[in-house]
């Protein structure tokens, strides 16, 4: 398995685009997913997201200084 591969099969809760929301107090995934993704999310079955990207806070954190 290559890096791609495993960066793709992991779960939402890495991912740069899962989203907390203070009103609704919740996650949420903040790309614009068609109806086969929205899907896939809700069902739990992310492991092979197209939009995943991995999100290193401390890698973003380097960035700013």
């Amino acid at each position: 398995m290559d890096y791609r591969a495993k960066r793709r099969a992991a779960n939402c809760e890495e991912c740069e685009f899962y989203t907390y929301d203070e009103e609704w107090d919740s996650y949420y995934c903040s790309q614009n997913l068609d109806e086969d993704d929205m899907e896939r999310y809700l069902s739990g079955n992310t492991g092979g997201c197209p939009y995943y990207r991995y999100y290193n806070e401390y890698e973003s954190t380097r960035r700013q200084n």
